[in-house]
């Protein structure tokens, strides 16, 4: 019985693990091709059939060029500094409920690697952790525009984490619980949380942005000041991980976003499928529904950065502290007192 659970877990990781590379490489070309429908030309259309190919041929490019080593005196933070980046963007997919449940060879097999009841706790626990990778390459790399954009991404995460937590505060006081997939059953059919919190999808999604430094929040890789940010002074795979983990961060964030305000894998007429075709037809089709959320946010997320121009960092600052943050209080305010009038 053990073994299988151990075997059934690992290949729910190793799954999760490929979908998210997957995902992380072809966002490179999705990215490419959205820029160049909004600017009307083509984008890459050469590797493959409409440039399909695109994201293997940047990866064996990376792969095989030359690695440089600056001259810093901190020669293994400098190496170790995307190695955390990466690892911390692929360890919050641990606690994701993928879907709900599937009956496999008279065994219900839960699509999800963990199911802790801190995973809130556990989800911020990393994006925290996820910053010092960013710093220790940007100082480490003894180059003076990769400290700036370290500094600026450590000050403006802790700025846009606080409101993102507190944006949280109120789904987990509906919800009188920190499981992912409690929240996750919690909006079966179209009982989603979006209806119940717009305000606070509306602020854990700019957080998003700002947590990902993307537009308009990439004031960390600002290349009209600080060249290319954090990662100037890396090269071939090093420099890989570190557009990975943004890419990968992004595929996350989506995922937390359609988990947390868009149902998840639920949908309408999810009890009737499941009545009429049976619970694993209906569970598949509500994965599908999970991954077409995902790639919609994804879109936003790519559709943002082709059209809005970036803050200016006071800016940035004053959204975060003085806009975001109150917001965020009245939204744990007024929930508080719809539910204890509800009570």
């Amino acid at each position: 019985m053990e073994e299988a659970i151990i075997i059934e877990k690992g290949v729910i990781i190793v799954a999760v693990f490929a979908i998210t590379m997957l995902f992380a490489m072809y966002c490179t070309l999705a990215e490419r091709k959205i820029a160049a429908w909004i600017q009307d030309r083509r984008g890459p259309n050469r590797a493959g059939p409409g440039g399909i190919l695109q994201p293997l041929a940047d990866g064996l490019k990376l792969f095989a060029k030359e690695e440089f080593m600056p001259n810093t005196p901190n020669t293994f933070l400098f190496v170790f500094g995307p190695f955390i980046s990466m690892t911390m963007a692929l360890m919050t997919s641990a606690v994701i409920p993928w879907g709900d449940t599937l009956e496999i060879g008279g065994r219900k097999v839960v699509l999800q690697a963990a199911d802790i009841n801190v995973a809130m706790l556990y989800v911020f626990a990393v994006l925290s952790v996820s910053v010092y990778g960013v710093m220790i390459g940007g100082w480490a790399s003894n180059n003076k525009y990769s400290l700036i954009s370290a500094m600026r991404v450590a000050s403006q995460m802790i700025s846009y984490e606080i409101a993102m937590g507190l944006s949280i505060v109120a789904i987990l006081m509906m919800h009188s619980s920190m499981s992912l997939r409690e929240i996750a059953a919690g909006q079966h059919e179209m009982h989603w949380n979006i209806f119940y919190q717009p305000l606070g999808f509306f602020i854990f999604l700019i957080c998003s942005f700002a947590e990902t430094n993307r537009t308009p929040f990439d004031l960390a890789e600002c290349e009209q000041e600080l060249i290319g940010g954090y990662h100037t002074e890396y090269s071939s795979m090093r420099m890989g991980f570190f557009l990975f983990a943004e890419y990968a961060a992004m595929f996350i964030s989506s995922t937390l976003l359609a988990v947390l305000y868009l149902g998840a894998y639920n949908y309408p007429g999810m009890t009737w499928a499941a009545e009429n075709w049976g619970e694993n037809i209906a569970n598949i089709i509500g994965i599908a529904v999970l991954f077409g959320k995902i790639c919609f946010f994804i879109f936003l997320y790519m559709w943002v950065r082709w059209t809005i121009p970036r803050f200016r960092y006071d800016q940035l600052m004053n959204l975060g502290w003085k806009t975001l943050i109150p917001l965020a209080i009245l939204n744990i305010v007024v929930t508080a007192v719809v539910l204890l009038l509800n009570r």
